[in-house]
């Protein structure tokens, strides 16, 4: 059901009916949940599990809260049709960059700290 809900999110999030502010809030959840690599890495214990089953949820809830129930129901059905949803690469950059942009901040703020 989650899955179903995701992949029908991220149809929504192409339906011009749907209104923006929605469109940005499916696109972001679904290419966080599509995308192979994590904010919290799942090595990271309890923290990188804790991360999907507390982001993901949420981010659903949101999105189908803002998308018509009609459209939703619309979508649903195509997702069950069409079983596995897509891979985001686009999340997938995302998060990578935010990995990136961390790396340089904890880099800059270690570098500004030891500093002679």
């Amino acid at each position: 059901m989650v899955m179903r809900d995701l992949h029908a999110i991220y149809l929504a999030a192409r339906d011009p009916r749907v209104p923006w502010y929605a469109k940005a809030v499916a696109i972001f959840v679904a290419g966080y949940a599509f995308s192979p690599i994590d904010l919290i890495p799942d090595f990271v214990p309890v923290l990188g599990y804790l991360d999907d089953l507390v982001i993901v949820p949420i981010g659903i809830l949101l999105a189908v809260r803002m998308i018509q129930p009609e459209i939703m129901m619309e979508h649903r059905a195509a997702a069950e049709l069409a079983g596995k949803g897509p891979v985001s690469k686009v999340g997938a950059a995302v998060i990578i960059a935010i990995w990136f942009l961390l790396a340089v901040g904890a880099g800059w703020i270690a570098y500004r700290y030891f500093e002679l």
